[in-house]
């Protein structure tokens, strides 16, 4: 659900609650109410967190279990070295 992967996301990046809140500019509280599937971010701020986390929607969602990272934002020796990653990753899997 969004509220597991929003928190996922969150620890990934080693942001407290607080940090998230204040990149989107709302409170914490309602950071964790999120996470606590208390109540779901309006579409402004799924479509903010989409950016921030630099997933997709559908992931956020929970609609595709597939993983999805933006790295257009890298440069192009950045994504070469991504990229090389996943492949290496897939070989063993």
């Amino acid at each position: 659900m969004i509220y597991d992967r929003i928190k996922a996301l969150r620890e990934s990046c080693a942001w407290t609650q607080s940090e998230l809140a204040k990149k989107l500019g709302i409170t914490r509280s309602s950071v964790n109410a999120w996470e606590m599937g208390l109540s779901v971010p309006s579409t402004q701020y799924i479509v903010e967190l989409v950016h921030l986390f630099k997933v997709s929607a559908d992931y956020l969602l929970g609609t595709d279990a597939k993983m999805v990272v933006n790295i257009s934002h890298l440069r192009e020796d950045q994504q070469a070295v991504v990229i090389g990653l996943v492949k290496c990753f897939q070989k063993h899997e």
